[in-house]
């Protein structure tokens, strides 16, 4: 949790909420039983309430949302796709190993200076998505991501030998205001709303 503290501190404004996306099903898989305990963690960590943080996951059980509500947290009632905005309010998104579309739905609903430099996101590397891809891929499927790589400060979750399934390939991003507003003008001008009509790997369950 310190390792998620460390690069906000000065950096970024402390987060009043959170919001989970794909979390699974802590049920009866252990890597999303860790992943809920250090959400748990973290929340205590950066002093945001457990009642200011929603969790959505089409796959939740009614066992696991009533254990959710048990430990104090809220469910959000809808899919919202990732297109939740932080609406004023400096937000960690914690969305470990979701799908590409997911970071980019976000990204668009949030798409202004003021907006990205709330939020912070827990999630896979936007480098290594960078680096996996083919650009024209990136470019067309997930054109938000590719816009914000040169307005993101990325960090490395530290690899821990018994939780390495768990949270590899995650990093904490964030979006510095200077940053941001070092991006050419034309950058926030496009703002269409996401479709993925053209990709056929799409990792996101749809409303």
């Amino acid at each position: 949790a310190g390792a998620v503290r460390a690069p906000l501190a000065g950096n970024a404004e402390p987060p009043a909420r959170c919001v989970c996306y794909g979390l699974g099903r802590f049920g009866g898989c252990p890597a999303a039983r860790y992943q809920l305990a250090f959400l748990l963690l973290l929340l205590e960590e950066l002093r945001v309430p457990p009642g200011r943080c929603s969790l959505f996951d089409p796959a939740f059980s009614a066992r696991e949302v009533a254990a959710l509500r048990q430990l104090g947290l809220r469910l959000l009632p809808d899919n919202e796709e990732g297109k939740h905005g932080v609406e004023g309010s400096a937000t960690l998104f914690y969305m470990v190993h979701c799908g590409k579309a997911l970071y980019n739905n976000l990204l668009w609903r949030n798409w202004s200076v003021g907006a990205l430099s709330k939020m912070v996101i827990i999630g896979n590397s936007f480098k290594g998505i960078e680096e996996r891809l083919l650009s024209r891929i990136l470019e067309r499927d997930y054109s938000y991501i590719a816009k914000v790589l040169k307005g993101t400060e990325e960090v490395a979750l530290p690899a821990h030998p018994r939780y390495l399934d768990t949270f590899n390939d995650t990093s904490v991003h964030w979006f510095p205001l200077p940053k941001l507003k070092e991006l050419a003008p034309e950058v926030w001008d496009f703002v269409e709303e996401p479709t993925y009509r053209e990709c056929d790997d799409l990792e996101i369950i749809r409303k």
